[in-house]
C-alpha cells in the first residue's frame, strides 16, 4: 500500500501568534508526530488555511514541523485532518476530485459552545454555517467525546471514533528554559501562592470552584496561604457586579489575600508566580494545562476524571475534598518534590507522539480509513 502524506490544518489569525492562547496549534503540532513514527506514513505537514502568511515568525522551528500554505500544498497530499483551519467547500472540491481522504479531528467543545452562544445571544457564524458531509472519517478526543461526539455525527452524517489525546513537553521545555532552574518547581519554607488560571470564559474552565476550594483552606489554616491568584477575571473583578456581590463574601477578599488579574503566559506564570495551581472543569476532564504544570513538577489540585493519577485529585464539584487535597500539597508536597516530578513525568508519557500504544491506535486508523472507499468523491475530472 503506497505511504501516505498527511496534511493537518491550522488557521493562523497572525505571523506570530502564539502557542499559548489555546491548544489548537500545539495539538495540531503533536499529532503530526505522533503520524510521522507509523509505518504507512510518509511525510506530514502543516497546512495553513488562511491568508496570513508564514514566516520565520511562527512560534515553531519549520524545519522541524513544516507548514505550508493550503495552495501550495493542496497537490501533495493523500489525506487531510481538519483540525484548527476549516476546509470550506470549495476546497473540499478539489481534494475530492483528486481522491483525497479528509478526516474532521474535532478537539473542541462544539455542542457546548453552539448551546451557550444560542442560549446567550451571542453569534458562533453569523448565519453562515457551512457543516461539511463529505468527510471520511471523525476522530474525537476523549475529553469531548462526551458532550460534543454525538453531536457532530448528527451534523456531519458520520460516524465518529474516540481518539488518543497526544501531548509533549518540547513546547513548555523550550519556553522555561529562560527561567532559572527551568523553570521546574523548587520547595521553600513559608505560606504559599495560590494560582487560578481558568479561562473562564465559558462553564466548562470557570475559576468560581478553585476560589470556594482556596476560600475553605484559609478559614482553617489562614498562615498557609500568601496569596490568592485569579488569572483571566479581571473584567468579571471589575465590572460584574454579581461575581463581585460573591467575591466580597469570601474571607480571602475580605482580608485582601486574592487578587484579580487579567491573561498571563502560562510558563512564565507558573516559573515566577505560583506554588501551587488549584483547577476545576466540567466536562474537560483531560488538558494540556494539567500536563505542563504536573510535568514542571507544581502541584495541582484538580477534578479531572481521565487523569485522577496526576497530582491532587478531587471528585466532582467536592470543595471540601478540593481543600483537604490542597492541605495535602501545603504540608507534604515538598518532602517529595524530585520524585513527584519524576512520577508525573513516567504518567504524562502515556500521552507522548512516540508511545507505542498512541502510535498502534493511530496507525490502527489509518488502516481502517484506507481500507474504505472515498467518501463523496467528486465525479469532476481528476
Amino acid at each position: 500500500m503506497k505511504r501516505q502524506r498527511i496534511g493537518i490544518t491550522i488557521g493562523l489569525l497572525r505571523p506570530d501568534e502564539t502557542l499559548w492562547n489555546n491548544g489548537i496549534k500545539q495539538n495540531a503540532v503533536f499529532l503530526a508526530d505522533a503520524l510521522r513514527h507509523c509505518p504507512s506514513v510518509a511525510s506530514v505537514v502543516l497546512v495553513n488555511t488562511t491568508s496570513v502568511p508564514l514566516t520565520s515568525a511562527l512560534p515553531w522551528d519549520l524545519s522541524r514541523h513544516p507548514t505550508l500554505d493550503f495552495n501550495d500544498a493542496k497537490d501533495q497530499l493523500d489525506l487531510v485532518i481538519e483540525l484548527g483551519g476549516q476546509v470550506d467547500s470549495a476546497r473540499t472540491e478539489y481534494l475530492k476530485a483528486r481522491g483525497v481522504r479528509l478526516v474532521s479531528y474535532c478537539c473542541g467543545f462544539e455542542y457546548i459552545h453552539a448551546a451557550e452562544a444560542m442560549i446567550f445571544g451571542k453569534s458562533l457564524w453569523g448565519g453562515n454555517l457551512f457543516v461539511n458531509d463529505r468527510y471520511d472519517d471523525l476522530w474525537v478526543i476523549p475529553q469531548v467525546a462526551g458532550n460534543s461526539q454525538s453531536y457532530l455525527e448528527v451534523m456531519r452524517r458520520q460516524s465518529g471514533r474516540v481518539v488518543p489525546f497526544v501531548w509533549s513537553p518540547e513546547f513548555i521545555e523550550a519556553r522555561c528554559r529562560e527561567f532559572p532552574h527551568n523553570g521546574i518547581y523548587r520547595p521553600h519554607v513559608g505560606s504559599r501562592r495560590l494560582t487560578v488560571m481558568e479561562p473562564n470564559i465559558d462553564v466548562v474552565k470557570f475559576c468560581l470552584y478553585p476560589i470556594l476550594i482556596a476560600e475553605l483552606v484559609y478559614r482553617e489554616r489562614p498562615g498557609a496561604i500568601d496569596l490568592v491568584q485569579v488569572a483571566n477575571a479581571l473584567s468579571l473583578a471589575q465590572g460584574h457586579v454579581d461575581f463581585i456581590a460573591l467575591m466580597n463574601q469570601l474571607d480571602i477578599v475580605r482580608e485582601h489575600k486574592a487578587v484579580f488579574t487579567g491573561h498571563h503566559d502560562t510558563p512564565t506564570f507558573l516559573a515566577q508566580n505560583t506554588d501551587i495551581v488549584i483547577s476545576h472543569q466540567m466536562e474537560n476532564p483531560l488538558n494540556y494545562f494539567y500536563l505542563e504544570v504536573c510535568w514542571q513538577g507544581y502541584p495541582l489540585v484538580h477534578n479531572a476524571s481521565l487523569c485522577p493519577d496526576l497530582g491532587y485529585y478531587y471528585e466532582g464539584n467536592n470543595a471540601q475534598r478540593g481543600a483537604a487535597r490542597l492541605i495535602e500539597a501545603i504540608d507534604y508536597h515538598d518532602l517529595h518534590a524530585e520524585s513527584y516530578r519524576t512520577w508525573q513525568r513516567r504518567l504524562i508519557g502515556r500521552y507522548a507522539p512516540g508511545n507505542r500504544a498512541v502510535v498502534r491506535t493511530y496507525q490502527a486508523l489509518l488502516d481502517q480509513l484506507l481500507s474504505r472507499p472515498v467518501r463523496g468523491a467528486s465525479t469532476r475530472q481528476k
